[in-house]
C-alpha cells in the first residue's frame, strides 16, 4: 500500500516542476498585465497564481483565517488521567481497550494519506491563489492531527508496531485505505494535468472522495466512539484532543464542498448525469465500508453505542454530502441517532460552531461534554 522511494521521488519532482511552471508562467505575463478577479478559476486558470490579491474567493481566505486563529498542538492538552486510567487493569472493559486502538490505528495513517494528496496532488493542480492560501493551512493541521496520534500512542504506551501496521494488518483499516488510494495515485502522478474534460472530472471525483467521504464520512465513526467515551468521563485528554482535531476537519470538509461547487459552477460541463450516478456508488461504497469499520471497531455493544445506530448514522450523514454537493440523498428517512454530535457536524451553523466554548481554543483547556 506504501509507495516506493522511487513513486514518491518521482512526485516530488512534479510537484517541483508544476512549482517551476507556475514561476514560468507569472514571468510569461506583459509587465503591464495586471490580474483581473474576473480572470481568476478554481482549475485551469491563466492568471498568476502567485497574486493573491485582488481576491474573487473570499471565503476561502475567510476560512484561512478562521483556521490560524483555531491553532493547537496535541502536548498542550495533558494526558495524566488518560495514563492512569489505561494502567488500570479493572478501569476500561476490553471493548473499549479495542476500540480506542483501532481507532488510533486508523487515524495515525488516515491524515498522514490527507497530507499526502493534499501536498503533493491537490495543491499543483489549483490555480486560485486564495484556496491555495487555505490547502496550506489544512496541509499543516493534518501534520497536528498525525502528531496527536502519535503523542496518544506514546502517551498510553501502546505498541508502536501494532497501532501503525494496523492499515496493512486489520481488514477493515485496509479496506478504507485500498479504497481511497486510487484516488491519490489519480493526483499525484506526476505527468497528471486538467484541461481537459475527462481530466477535470479525475480531479473532481478525487476531491468528493476526499471531502465528502474521507474527511466528510470515513472519519465519524472513530470520533463519536472517542468522544462517547469523553462524555463518560474515561479517556478525556484523548476525547479532548478528537474534539479539536473533529473541529479542524469539519472545515477541511466544508472548505472541500465549497471549492467542489465552485467547479461544478464554473465547469457545469462536468457534472454530467453519468457522472453524478457514479458519486452516488461511491457514496454507497465507502458507507458500507464505513459500517464495516464500525462493526469491527466494536463487536459488542459498548458506551450506549452498537454497530447498527452506526448504520443509521453513516446513511444519515452520507445524505448530508450529497445535498451539500447537489445530489439527491441515498437513504431517504434516516434520522440522527446520535443528537448530541449535531452541533460538532453542523456545517450550515459554522459560526455558532466555532463560537461554543467547548471548540474554543484554550491551552489545557477543559471540555464540557453537556
Amino acid at each position: 500500500m506504501q509507495s516506493t522511494e522511487q513513486e514518491v521521488n518521482t512526485a516530488v519532482r512534479g510537484v517541483v516542476g508544476s512549482g517551476l511552471a507556475d514561476v514560468q508562467r507569472s514571468r510569461n505575463f506583459d509587465a503591464f498585465h495586471r490580474v483581473s478577479v474576473d480572470d481568476k478559476r478554481v482549475i485551469n486558470g491563466q492568471t498568476d497564481v502567485n497574486q493573491l490579491v485582488p481576491f474573487k474567493y473570499k471565503w476561502a481566505w475567510e476560512k484561512y483565517l478562521a483556521a490560524c486563529a483555531n491553532h493547537w498542538m496535541p502536548q498542550e492538552i495533558p494526558m495524566s488521567r488518560d495514563i492512569a486510567l489505561w494502567k488500570d487493569a479493572g478501569a476500561l472493559s476490553e471493548d473499549e481497550r479495542r476500540l480506542v486502538k483501532r481507532n488510533l490505528g486508523f487515524f495515525v495513517t488516515a491524515d498522514s494519506l490527507a497530507a499526502n494528496n493534499i501536498v503533493l496532488g491537490t495543491y499543483r493542480h489549483i490555480t486560485a491563489p486564495e484556496c491555495r492560501q487555505y490547502l496550506l493551512r489544512q496541509a499543516f493541521e493534518e501534520a497536528i492531527h498525525t502528531h496527536a496520534y502519535q503523542y496518544i500512542v506514546e502517551s498510553l504506551g501502546l505498541d508502536e508496531g501494532e497501532i501503525f501496521n494496523a492499515y496493512r494488518e486489520v481488514p477493515s483499516i485496509r479496506a478504507k485505505d485500498e479504497f481511497l488510494i486510487p484516488f491519490i495515485d489519480t493526483l499525484t502522478d506526476p505527468s497528471f494535468r486538467t484541461g481537459t474534460a475527462e481530466n477535470d472530472q479525475r480531479l473532481l471525483r478525487s476531491l468528493i472522495v476526499f471531502a465528502c467521504l474521507m474527511e466528510g464520512l470515513f472519519f465519524y465513526v472513530g470520533f463519536t466512539q472517542i468522544l462517547a467515551l469523553g462524555r463518560q468521563n474515561k479517556m478525556t485528554g484523548a476525547a479532548e484532543q478528537y474534539q479539536y482535531i473533529l473541529r479542524d476537519e469539519s472545515m477541511h470538509c466544508n472548505f472541500g464542498i465549497d471549492l467542489i461547487n465552485q467547479i461544478k459552477l464554473e465547469n457545469p460541463h462536468l457534472w454530467t448525469p453519468e457522472f453524478r450516478d457514479e458519486v452516488r456508488e461511491l457514496v454507497r461504497t465507502a458507507v458500507n465500508l464505513e459500517y464495516r469499520y464500525a462493526e469491527d471497531t466494536m463487536p459488542r455493544g459498548v458506551l450506549g453505542l452498537n454497530a447498527t445506530m452506526f448504520k443509521e448514522y453513516l446513511r444519515f450523514i452520507a445524505n448530508r454530502r450529497c445535498q451539500q454537493i447537489g445530489i439527491d440523498p441515498l437513504f431517504p428517512g434516516n434520522g440522527n441517532p446520535f443528537p448530541w454530535m449535531s452541533e460538532m457536524i453542523d456545517l450550515k451553523k459554522e459560526k455558532n460552531f466555532f463560537e461554543t466554548r467547548v471548540t474554543e481554543y484554550q491551552t489545557g483547556g477543559a471540555l464540557s461534554w453537556d
